[in-house]
């Protein structure tokens, strides 16, 4: 793929709704809200009797998510992830129990990938994947940062309710696990409110409920090889549709590809799989996945996927061929 067409892969969402709800925007029973959270564009429709209350169920939503994500932010100042890295290698700290919660869960993703999954991955700090602020880092500093990335080396006490960080330098990034549960936090809001048709889409995550005007969400899948056009779209009515790729927050040096996925053993960006879409009606079932199947590749993502009955998957791999599992072909539309 040539330089040029990755630059434009590096605006492009990995999901796409956009194309199926214009139309339907021009309706008075939608209304659509969009705020910047999470570093991504988060957008939330919804459809009801009633705009006003549409409206400020999305703003109450939207509240809920970004109190959750600052909560969780390793960039936060006063969240208590940050507290966890200015006490690493000192002592424990208390932690929340949605926090808590956050981290068993990407403890247990780790012990099930041997480390493919490993949110110690912060430690790696000198990328930056900022339009027009890239960095590449030196060999000699990933292999320094290596040394902090452990996941053995959290410690969670989930009887005291205390984290620790066993050693100073130590950083967590729970981007690859937090961003679907603050989704479905913001879900739950609307629900709350009285809205049963929402759609919340924040990047490569697209959580669904109901329908719109009388029909299924439908969200457009982009294909890894060439983000420009679409290898089809989904019909969903109640879940989740998540997608990671390697040509999101990603540049190109010296005829070389990085992205924002990152190897935990190296700090370098994957080699696995372009892309992996995967559909599911539950959280748990696909949360952090995703990630985890980038690193590990598509043999471990392939065997992971037959112990997990209830999701499908889409997987472009590195020789440019598509995997689908048994059910994804019945998804697809074109």
């Amino acid at each position: 793929m040539d330089v040029h067409r990755r630059r434009l892969a590096a605006s492009l969402p990995l999901l796409v709704t956009a194309l199926y709800l214009k139309p339907a925007l021009a309706d008075p029973s939608v209304h659509q809200a969009s705020r910047n959270l999470m570093g991504t564009r988060l957008d939330i429709t919804v459809q009801g009797s009633d705009r006003r209350a549409l409206a400020a169920a999305a703003d109450a939503a939207f509240a809920t998510m970004a109190q959750l994500s600052d909560s969780l932010s390793r960039f936060n100042p006063t969240s208590r992830v940050n507290a966890l890295h200015l006490m690493a290698g000192v002592r424990p700290l208390s932690v929340d129990p949605g926090l808590m919660s956050v981290l068993q869960q990407a403890q247990h993703l780790a012990q099930l990938s041997e480390g493919a999954f490993d949110i110690t991955v912060g430690a790696y700090s000198q990328w930056n994947f900022e339009p027009g602020q890239f960095r590449l880092p030196t060999a000699a500093e990933l292999t320094a940062e290596a040394r902090l990335v452990d996941h053995r080396d959290l410690i969670l006490d989930s009887r005291q309710g205390t984290a620790y960080l066993r050693r100073r330098g130590m950083r967590l990034d729970l981007g690859g696990i937090a961003k679907l549960p603050i989704l479905e936090a913001g879900l739950q809001t609307l629900r709350r409110h009285g809205v049963r048709h929402a759609m919340l889409n924040g990047g490569g995550d697209v959580r669904v409920m109901g329908g719109l005007l009388g029909r299924p969400w439908r969200i457009g899948l982009r294909d890894p090889r060439s983000p420009s056009r679409m290898l089809g779209s989904v019909a969903l009515s109640d879940g989740w549709v998540a997608a990671s790729g390697d040509y999101e927050r990603c540049f190109d040096r010296d005829g070389r590809h990085y992205h924002h996925i990152l190897d935990p053993r190296t700090g370098w960006p994957t080699r696995g799989p372009h892309g992996i879409t995967l559909v599911s009606r539950d959280l748990p079932d696909i949360n952090g996945i995703g990630a985890a199947m980038m690193v590990a590749g598509s043999a471990w993502a392939r065997s992971s996927l037959a112990a997990r009955p209830g999701v499908d998957a889409l997987i472009v791999d590195r020789n440019q061929s598509v995997w689908t599992s048994g059910g994804m072909p019945a998804l697809l539309h074109a």
